[in-house]
């Protein structure tokens, strides 16, 4: 089966984390991705090491750019304008996230570009838009500050908290892969192309979800409950014999199924918890119940008899407890990439699986350069 983007060129000028996140997920649909980087430094991330992996590149960046070609170009320099403005010219889609304004001021204005190239993809992305926050530097880490997940983030009485992985950068990504995709199919139809302007902040209240509803359609602002919920009972951690147990009801009728489980089904009856609203008002009670029968044994005991029953639960585990799980579930969660000088870089599986699949062979994340030579001769080719 033919790749779903095969034939498609994405010009890509980001760095960090959203951008190339998101033309890396393009790249694992079937797309071409020129990655244009400044010469003798590359994109930021390929110094925030450590760790490094085996290749010696830094494993931040090869998180975010397998699949694709890179070409060095001082853009500060005409002649290597030039070739980017001939790039762009074959391509499909250009991706950016300079400072706003300064992508213009190179020589890269979107209404020139679609004037010139009227079927053209542009997306644009930033921290914090492109007119009252355009002089705002966009970082994650102030992104989730400032949008409030931090304050949502962490325990009740500590400080707020940073989610542990940027998150934000992760979540506008795969927004300006939704914003390119349909654009994509919009040009089918219109024969045109659109700009799409995505953001760190605009990305975040959108992924907020049941908290950005509270503070919308009822004025109640959510404050950091440590892993409980602010609306179900039990949905939080507990203390098993040895370990602590993430154990989530959302019904009542999960909640029977967990109290007969651990051997109190009265609990049930008790009308301090047998309706959800009432566990929620009397969760703390409710935990102190639910972490003497879990003391009697293992967390993994637990998870295994409750997750029998219908009620989901899972011990507390690393990162590489979840690729390890994933493995025995048969979800086969990691790819091995392979460069052209024979390296081997792995990588996480994209997350979504295809029937009937396509032909994949995963390309490792580039050197810096390493394709100059060859997209400046398919530039010449014109």
């Amino acid at each position: 089966m033919t790749a779903p983007l095969d034939g498609v060129t994405i010009a890509d000028f980001s760095r960090v984390l959203a951008g190339p996140l998101a033309t890396m997920t393009l790249a694992d649909l079937g797309a071409r991705v020129i990655k244009i980087e400044r010469p003798g430094a590359g994109d930021d991330t390929r110094s925030w090491g450590p760790p490094y992996a085996e290749s010696g590149m830094t494993t931040y960046f090869e998180s975010a750019n397998r699949g694709k070609q890179s070409i060095a170009l001082d853009l500060s320099d005409e002649s290597d304008r030039e070739t980017a403005r001939a790039i762009i010219a074959r391509s499909d889609v250009v991706i950016e996230n300079f400072r706003p304004g300064q992508f213009s001021r190179l020589g890269f204005d979107w209404a020139e570009l679609s004037r010139r190239h009227p079927r053209l993809v542009y997306a644009s992305v930033s921290g914090f838009g492109l007119d009252g926050g355009a002089d705002l530097p966009g970082y994650d880490f102030v992104a989730q500050a400032v949008g409030g997940l931090m304050h949502i983030t962490g325990d009740a009485d500590g400080e707020a908290m940073k989610a542990g992985v940027a998150l934000v950068d992760v979540l506008t990504g795969k927004d300006a892969v939704i914003g390119i995709l349909a654009a994509l199919r919009r040009r089918e139809v219109t024969g045109r192309g659109s700009r799409i302007d995505v953001n760190l902040l605009s990305s975040l209240q959108g992924a907020l979800a049941n908290q950005v509803s509270a503070v919308l359609g009822a004025g109640r602002e959510p404050a950091r409950m440590g892993n409980r919920h602010p609306s179900i009972a039990p949905y939080e951690v507990l203390r098993c014999a040895d370990a602590p147990l993430a154990v989530a009801c959302g019904n009542d009728a999960q909640f029977r199924k967990l109290t007969r489980a651990l051997g109190v089904p009265g609990l049930a009856d008790d009308v301090r918890f047998t309706r959800n609203v009432d566990r929620v008002a009397n969760r703390d009670e409710l935990a102190v119940h639910l972490e003497r029968a879990l003391a009697e044994d293992p967390a993994a005991v637990w998870a295994e008899r409750l997750n029998a029953v219908g009620v989901a639960a899972g011990a507390v585990g690393t990162i590489g407890d979840g690729l390890a799980l994933a493995e025995r579930l048969g979800l086969d969660p990691v790819w091995e990439t392979a460069g052209a000088d024979g390296r081997v870089s792995r990588q996480v599986r994209p997350p979504i699986s295809w029937t009937p699949d396509f032909d994949a062979a995963p390309v490792a994340p580039p050197r810096l350069g390493e394709h100059t030579d060859d997209v400046r001769s398919w530039v010449e080719a014109l």
